[in-house]
């Protein structure tokens, strides 16, 4: 089997500032939002800090908690503007995920969740608007799950052939792209790939689910790290029995680990869009400028994890 675990003694704490702005050619009158920009609180991570404030101050916010426990806010703004900021400033403490080599050892197909005791895995089986399960998906996915084949193994095959076949172009796709054009076409972004990802593992009757969040891109070696560069990201994540989720990166080729600051999980995009909204205006143009950083700000290793460039999404 693959060597798919680690040690978990490796911590680290980000400083994350997620900036989103719109712009507008005429006034708007009023902005209605929504997001998932709060980090998860899990056994391997912790939100230590977290604000969204908006430009114009919103008139009215609140907080909550949607079906999948993901952190959510609304905001609206009612004073008139054609400049709309919103920003979310979080700090973040992430170690290593562990997951036990047994439950890896299983054949794939002793993994299929059953309604009995699987909570919500039975949601994440089935297709969704932006995951569709087609022939062609099936196809692909069948190569990593051969009858038998150990789980853990299965998985890692699977992203290593998603990184290998597909060209990760930035530009390349939308928000809208569905997993059949990105099979035909063999490039996207994260968002693609981890869809795919998930739609691969559907195919053969286990439960994915798409995450989305940031990714501490490392500089490389001698070079001074950039802010305002990151991106969001996204990935997958399989359900184990047991309960637990094996969250793996198709994007870079490696399962996620204390890198990665895990935002929200959902069927897919659709699921946890960062942001989306409504406006009421006579504006005939927009435009949409976002930025990220992800600043280390602490790290506890017993020795130097080291880093590498990696593609944020």
């Amino acid at each position: 089997m693959a060597d798919v675990t680690g040690p978990s003694t490796v911590s680290r704490r980000y400083a994350i500032e997620h900036r989103t702005t719109y712009t507008y050619s005429d006034d708007v009158s009023a902005s209605y939002g929504r997001g998932y920009l709060r980090p998860r609180d899990l056994s391997s991570q912790r939100c230590l800090t977290h604000q969204v404030r908006t430009t114009p101050p919103a008139a009215d916010s609140s907080v909550g908690l949607d079906v999948y426990g993901n952190n959510e806010f609304f905001f609206h703004v009612t004073a008139a503007h054609r400049h709309l900021e919103v920003i979310s400033q979080s700090l973040v403490e992430v170690s290593r995920p562990v997951t036990d080599r047994a439950v890896l050892a299983q054949p794939w197909e002793q993994v299929r969740p059953r309604t009995a005791g699987a909570g919500d895995a039975v949601d994440f089986v089935i297709g969704s608007p932006r995951v569709e399960l087609t022939a062609a998906v099936l196809a692909y996915a069948q190569a990593s799950f051969p009858p038998g084949r150990e789980i853990g193994d299965a998985v890692m095959d699977l992203t290593h052939r998603i990184y290998a076949d597909f060209t990760y172009r930035a530009g390349s796709t939308t928000v809208t792209t569905m997993v059949a054009d990105v099979l035909v076409a063999r490039q996207g972004v994260c968002q693609d790939f981890a869809h795919l990802a998930v739609a691969c593992l559907r195919s053969v009757g286990l439960a994915g689910r798409y995450v989305s969040g940031y990714l501490a891109t490392d500089p490389p070696p001698g070079r001074e790290r950039m802010i305002g560069v990151d991106a969001t990201h996204a990935w997958a994540a399989l359900w184990l029995p047991g309960g637990s989720w094996l969250a793996f990166d198709p994007t870079n080729d490696q399962l996620v680990d204390e890198r990665y600051a895990t935002v929200a999980w959902g069927r897919d995009y659709g699921d946890v869009p960062p942001l989306k909204g409504v406006i009421f205006t006579d504006s005939t143009t927009s435009a949409m400028q976002v930025s990220v950083d992800v600043a280390p700000v602490g790290i506890r290793d017993p020795g130097d994890v080291g880093g590498r460039p990696l593609f944020g999404g």
